[in-house]
């Protein structure tokens, strides 16, 4: 790209917002850039929960509307990427002082039956004395319920969107800041920085604004505009110890406070525990957790578990801010709806700017096929959607089979150690055969920089997937960080460090 070139889209945002946006767009025939200030998921995305749920605790605040869009986006998502996002159980210990039985089957049933199932099982009640899920709580727990929802490795979702988008024609620059954008007639002048501090001057027929906790800051200062809607900002804290449980089924707690702890089985060794819902005035890029989010925690996970873990026990922490959609009289955190606005700004003859107030990752398709509705329409375009039924690169699994998949992934690769072929396989899905290209033997890897982390992966997450640091490698395209040993965190760091820095840059990602 040169200085002055047009696009009739500019995304702000590399998020899962912005991401989708872009690949929706770009797959409507839009030229489309999107700029995001640091890396792809660099906050808010890459620090979920990492579930597709439809929130089955939303039903008890009565937002029925947004857990029915979010229940029918599970499948139309379960399909797309089969190798980031695959089923999961839920157990929900019952515990009678808190919620009555009757209520918590009545909110399962509404949750079965409120939008069409094929892949999902229902819910149904078991008894905690018999069932594996029941072993590792304390004895007083009788009874429980078992139900359905999603899995998703957020990080990749949002670099799989970002890649799509790529290969419908955006183009994507990330550690690029819009730094002040005007309208002049029906177009924007956008001026944008790198990290480097360059600056580059672009136009765009419309913006839209998908920054997450910074959409307010941005429509104040560098798009110089008001708006009608706010975010709230409320930080959410994780925490990461060694598994404290043997099954694959998750769990959904009830805590006396009334929020939701989920324990969820995690990168195989680990159990991940979260979330706290905590308001945060703060800068949104240095979030992180505090003690007593740390202590509550454990003390919920202590509550129900036999075995009792401590600050301690953790073994990784992480934080994200949410920009929840700001609603009147809605005083408590965990009851501000997890749904969105998109407000447009269209005055006539004028260039439009759309912008994104609140949103979930479940529903962050249907949220970007909004948003491109709504863009093509003040655009005078004319673009049919078009995302619902299109896998996401990678996730073209015959039959959406996974375990099918990967045996035959490593029958073709038996040099492979089976743990690098499975997590090559479930990372990147049928574009694992991109990332290998010719290679025939260890060796034609490359160096080895940590168990399992080859140069040939670096030179794809570098040349195709915009990873520019260690912490972009073992944080955010992996969760390799959490698998090396901690004495050898930081050499393994600064090598990869180095070794990106040396790699020439690669502006447009292609396959």
């Amino acid at each position: 790209m040169t200085q002055g070139s047009s696009y009739d889209l500019l995304v702000v945002g590399g998020g899962i917002n912005g991401a989708g946006i872009a690949r929706d767009a770009a797959g409507r025939g839009l030229s489309v850039l999107l700029c995001e200030q640091d890396d792809l998921a660099a906050h808010t995305s890459s620090s979920s929960t990492k579930l597709i749920h439809g929130g089955l605790r939303y039903l008890e605040y009565r937002e029925f509307g947004l857990v029915r869009k979010a229940l029918q986006e599970r499948e139309t998502l379960l399909r797309a990427a089969p190798h980031i996002m695959w089923p999961l159980r839920f157990v929900m210990p019952h515990m009678p002082d808190l919620r009555p039985a009757w209520m918590i089957r009545a909110g399962l049933f509404l949750y079965d039956h409120l939008a069409r199932r094929e892949l999902l099982p229902g819910s149904r009640g078991i008894d905690m004395r018999r069932h594996p899920a029941g072993q590792p709580l304390i004895d007083s727990i009788r009874r429980g319920f078992v139900y359905s929802d999603g899995w998703v490795d957020d990080a990749r979702l949002v670099v799989l969107n970002a890649l799509d988008a790529t290969e419908h024609g955006a183009t994507v620059l990330t550690r690029t800041k819009l730094v002040n954008a005007v309208r002049a007639g029906k177009q924007w002048h956008a001026q944008l920085q790198r990290a480097d501090s360059s600056t580059l001057d672009v136009r765009a027929n419309a913006i839209a604004n998908a920054a997450g906790p910074w959409v307010g800051e941005l429509l104040h200062g560098a798009l110089g505009r008001g708006a009608r809607h706010s975010v709230r900002l409320v930080k959410g804290s994780h925490i990461v110890v060694p598994r404290i449980f043997e099954h694959d089924h998750a769990y959904i707690f009830q805590n006396p406070d009334k929020r939701i702890i989920f324990a969820i089985p995690y990168e195989h060794d680990y159990t991940l525990i979260g979330t706290t819902d905590v308001e945060y005035r703060d800068d949104p890029a240095q979030v992180s957790i505090a003690a007593d989010e740390t202590q509550y925690l454990c003390e919920s996970i202590n509550r129900y578990f036999k075995r009792k873990i401590s600050p301690a026990d953790v073994r990784w922490t992480y934080s994200g801010v949410r920009p929840l959609l700001e609603e009147e009289g809605a005083d408590n955190p965990s009851a501000v709806t997890r749904d969105y606005k998109l407000e447009l700004d269209a005055p006539p003859n004028e260039a439009p700017l759309l912008s994104v107030f609140g949103g979930k990752i479940t529903t962050f398709r249907k949220l970007a096929e909004e948003a491109v509705d709504t863009l093509t329409q003040s655009l005078g375009r004319s673009a049919p959607s078009w995302t619902a039924g299109v896998p996401l690169p990678g996730g073209d699994i015959a039959n959406a089979n996974f375990g099918r998949f990967v045996e035959q992934f490593a029958a073709r690769h038996t040099w492979l150690p089976a743990d690098v072929a499975r997590r090559y396989a479930r990372a990147y899905g049928t574009r694992a055969e991109k990332l290998l290209g010719d290679a025939r033997s260890l060796a034609d890897l490359g160096h080895e920089f940590a168990p399992g982390l080859f140069e040939a992966e670096l030179h794809y997450l570098h040349d195709v997937e915009w990873a520019r640091s260690a912490r972009d490698v073992l944080w955010r395209r992996s969760k390799l960080g959490l698998h090396i040993d901690p004495a050898q965190l930081e050499p393994v760091s600064h090598a990869i460090d180095a070794w990106l820095a040396r790699e020439p840059v690669v502006t447009v990602s292609t396959v």
